[in-house]
């Protein structure tokens, strides 16, 4: 498994989670705090998101654990990254991602109100759930993996690969203008569709090296 791609899948899409997670990440509780003690809340809070992501990782890694078995994993890549390409050129809202939202309200709520050091992990466990198109783009690649394990390690390195960008958020985010969000979100779309062509790159089999490997050729 090539964790190399999920790390800058995650570092690319961390410029969308600025847009979109922004104003959580900015609006943190226990903000009034000597500054290690902020370094420090903020990495918890990163790093709660990272707890999510590995384990939905493992998980959609245990689903790809079975699709393998079936020797359907190629039709997969290909059926993914034609969805992610009709997704992002014919873009819908989906009421069930927009009733998600809304019942996590309220566990967010309850946790910014706590203002301590655990709620803020607390508070990045929760944000991991959060309706995101490059978090699906990055478990639509764990589970393109053979084991849970992998899968668990794919985002894991997504994760991190958001980390330096969202980190950074919290010191230098007031610095951010509404129409510097707006020129980034609109490379968002690139990059997603360039990410479902590998997929169908991929799926194909066509005997390039990490890029498109033969399914067959690992095989005893």
């Amino acid at each position: 498994m090539e964790f190399a791609t999920p790390l800058v899948i995650g570092f690319l899409g961390s410029l969308h989670c600025i847009g979109m997670c922004g104003p959580i990440a900015l609006s943190l509780p226990f903000s009034q705090v000597s500054k290690g003690k902020f370094i420090y809340g903020r990495i918890l809070y990163n790093f709660g998101r990272i707890i999510t992501y590995s384990v939905l990782g493992f998980l959609f890694g245990l689903m790809g654990n079975r699709i393998h078995l079936w020797g359907i994993q190629s039709m997969l890549s290909i059926v993914i990254g034609v969805v992610i390409i009709l997704s992002t050129i014919l873009p819908q809202r989906v009421n069930l991602f927009n009733n998600f939202t809304s019942i996590l309200k309220k566990p967010f709520g309850i946790l910014f109100k706590r203002n301590n050091t655990i709620s803020l992990l607390q508070i990045g466990i929760l944000n991991g759930f959060l309706p995101c198109g490059f978090v699906y783009m990055g478990l639509a690649l764990a589970i393109t993996t053979k084991n849970p394990l992998d899968g668990m390690l794919s985002m894991m390195m997504f994760g991190l690969g958001t980390f330096p960008a969202m980190l950074a958020l919290s010191f230098f985010g007031k610095f951010l203008s509404e129409n510097l969000r707006a020129k980034v979100n609109k490379i968002i779309p690139v990059l997603a569709i360039i990410l479902g062509v590998l997929f169908i790159i991929r799926g194909l089999g066509l005997g390039i090296p990490f890029l498109s490997p033969v399914v067959g050729m690992h095989h005893n």
